[in-house]
């Protein structure tokens, strides 16, 4: 078996290494190699009842052919914390966000010797990696400056999806307030243009485009803020020059009810471009977070990850659902078959 996956383990006192496991032995991890710490997957094993699962440490994901059946195959960062297995499940810990972060960083390594290899990562805890010293609030953001590697920042985005709905946003991790300051006409036309590309890799010829407004009724044409009139619509007008399928500005608060895809109805668009993190996001968690996918556009790589966090309050206990994972891993092999980002 040749590796196409690397899936690194997140938050070593979250799920992420339990989900892991439990992917693992319900088969889902065959081109797949683990990039974590050897005693935190063992101990992840354990709590979900699998305690003499055994690892095949390797030097490189080259080496997975070498791997016997039944083994979970890893590779293990230089330079992480030591004894991750002996900090506490469901805590902010320094040393499990900087094992987390490492992880990472090692993974793009990884990639840059091997660009057919595509990434999935579980959940980071972004107290712990603020605790750790990291200057990135999660992962967009740390790969978008890996991805760069001291060269200008690629535009990225982030994009949640799941059967029924696909979000993609113009801003990230910053308060509200920087938010709103954040967005321009370039920003929203770059997105636009982003999200499109992405959806022609879904294997749609011609995706169709909603962009939700950032005001209550899309501003009532200026009566609540001037921001649709201003900045969204003239980027929605550049991008349709372009010759996009694009429509909006659109209500936010009934724009994903019409994009959504259900077995009664056909959704109206293939994606909504939202301005703000919890505008977007908040309708596609509602739905449900076990078939999500989170999704960085723009990389020069796959990335894909869970569509949950690291989930304090059941770590440990074995029982966390792998189901989100083991739709980004799905994603992620469709994906990185598709040709060029």
């Amino acid at each position: 078996m040749t590796a196409r996956l690397l899936l690194t383990m997140g938050d070593a006192a979250g799920i992420g290494p339990e989900t892991i496991v439990r992917a693992f032995l319900a088969g889902a991890l065959d081109d797949a190699v683990v990039v974590g710490d050897a005693a935190v997957m063992r101990r992840a094993a354990r709590a979900c009842g699998a305690p003499f699962l055994p690892l095949a440490v390797l030097q490189a994901p080259s080496d997975l052919h070498d791997v016997p059946a039944g083994a979970l195959p890893l590779v293990v960062p230089p330079e992480l914390p030591t004894d991750l297995a002996a900090r506490p499940f469901g805590k902010v810990d320094a040393g499990c966000g900087r094992a987390g972060w490492r992880c990472i960083e090692y993974a793009v390594e990884c990639w840059r010797r091997d660009a057919t290899l595509a990434l999935v990562t579980a959940p980071v805890h972004k107290e712990a990696l603020a605790e750790a010293g990291c200057p990135f609030p999660g992962h967009t953001e740390m790969l978008q400056h890996l991805a760069a590697d001291g060269g200008a920042l690629p535009p990225v985005r982030m994009m949640l999806a799941n059967d029924e709905l696909r979000v993609v946003l113009v801003t990230i991790h910053v308060a509200l307030r920087r938010a709103i300051e954040l967005l321009s006409r370039e920003s929203v036309l770059e997105t636009i243009v982003i999200a499109w590309q992405a959806l022609r890799r879904f294997g749609l010829s011609s995706p169709r485009l909603a962009v939700a407004g950032l005001n209550p009724h899309a501003g009532e044409g200026g009566l609540f803020g001037d921001e649709e009139l201003r900045i969204i619509a003239p980027a929605v007008e550049a991008a349709r020059a372009q010759g996009l399928d694009v429509t909006g500005p659109l209500a936010p608060d009934t724009v994903f009810m019409r994009a959504r895809r259900t077995a009664a109805r056909a959704g109206e668009f293939d994606a909504v471009v939202a301005m703000t993190h919890d505008h977007g996001l908040i309708p596609v968690k509602y739905l449900g977070v076990d078939q999500g996918v989170n999704l960085t556009l723009g990389l020069p790589f796959v990335r894909c990850s869970p569509d949950h966090g690291t989930a304090f309050d059941i770590a440990g206990r074995g029982i966390a659902d792998p189901a989100s994972l083991r739709s980004a891993l799905a994603l992620a092999r469709r994906l990185a078959d598709s040709g060029p980002r």
